[in-house]
Parts: C-alpha cells; structure tokens; sequence
C-alpha cells in the first residue's frame, strides 16, 4: 500500500511515500540460514517487518527475527537495500548471527527452518533468494530493485 503525502506544490498534489521494512540474513557457523514460511501467503522469506517510527534499524532487526522466530540474534552488518517498486517498500537486510533461542513458529510463520543456499533457491522466490545469497558473498551492500516477483536490471 503506498501513501500519499500533499506537497504544497500545484504540479504535485501528492508524493508517494515509502515503508521501510528491516529483515534479518541469520547465517548460523555451518552456513545454513534462517528463513521462515509466512502464515498469510505461504511463501519462504527471511525473517522481518516494518520498521517502527522511533526504532533504529539494527534494533528492528533484532525484534522482528525474534518475534517471527524465537532467535536471539547481533547484527553483523547491512548487506543490501531492496526496492518493491510497485508497493513502494524499502527493505533493509542485514547480515546476522545468532545468540540464542529456539526455534518456534508465531502468528506470521508456519515453519521455522535453517536452509542450504540451494534450499533457498529452491523454496523461494527469485526477490527474496538474492536477499540471502547477497548476505553471502561479502560484496555488500547490495542496491536492488523489483517488481514483486522479480528483480529489475539497470544499465
């Protein structure tokens, strides 16, 4: 959902806003990763939400992971900003290692589960894959963008 903010000016009677999303790329010692299968729609994505108005975004990260999951994680670092640009959401993933915790499910997940980078790209689709796979390669961050389903080249 995109919102819309009045400008003032008379060319541009309003401005699409953006959300700012924060996800967690959890990559435990032996490589596997965390991910979860949303309750709402089915789909493997990384753990993560809205970003809160007066939360930081590395605190974001640590609350959205746990909530979803029941991972204690720190923040290594941010590997990628992802751009839907048909909703208008700005999704910021950093890299993450666990801390503790158990796995569980919640209100938004039906699974819980550690992947192989070839489960991912398996299981999920291709704008939520690269999000895992650029935590990886230790070449972040990454700038995308997308559509929903896929990603947007530029030249």
């Amino acid at each position: 959902m995109l919102l819309y903010m009045s400008t003032g000016s008379p060319q541009h009677k309003s401005t699409p806003l953006h959300s700012v999303s924060v996800a967690g790329a959890v990559v435990r010692e032996d490589g596997r990763l965390l991910a979860i299968r949303r309750a709402d729609n089915g789909t493997w994505e990384l753990p993560g939400g809205v970003l809160e108005l007066t939360e930081a975004p590395e605190h974001g990260v640590v609350r959205e992971v746990w909530e979803e999951t029941g991972i204690h994680v720190e923040v290594d670092e941010l590997t990628g900003v992802y751009k839907n640009t048909t909703r208008g959401v700005v999704a910021l993933v950093f890299r993450c290692k666990p801390s503790g915790g158990t796995e569980r499910t919640s209100a938004e997940s039906t699974a819980v589960d550690w992947l192989t980078p070839e489960q991912i790209t398996e299981r999920m689709s291709e704008v939520f894959a690269i999000r895992l796979l650029d935590a990886l390669d230790g070449h972040g961050p990454h700038v995308r963008s997308h559509d929903g389903t896929q990603l947007i080249t530029t030249r």
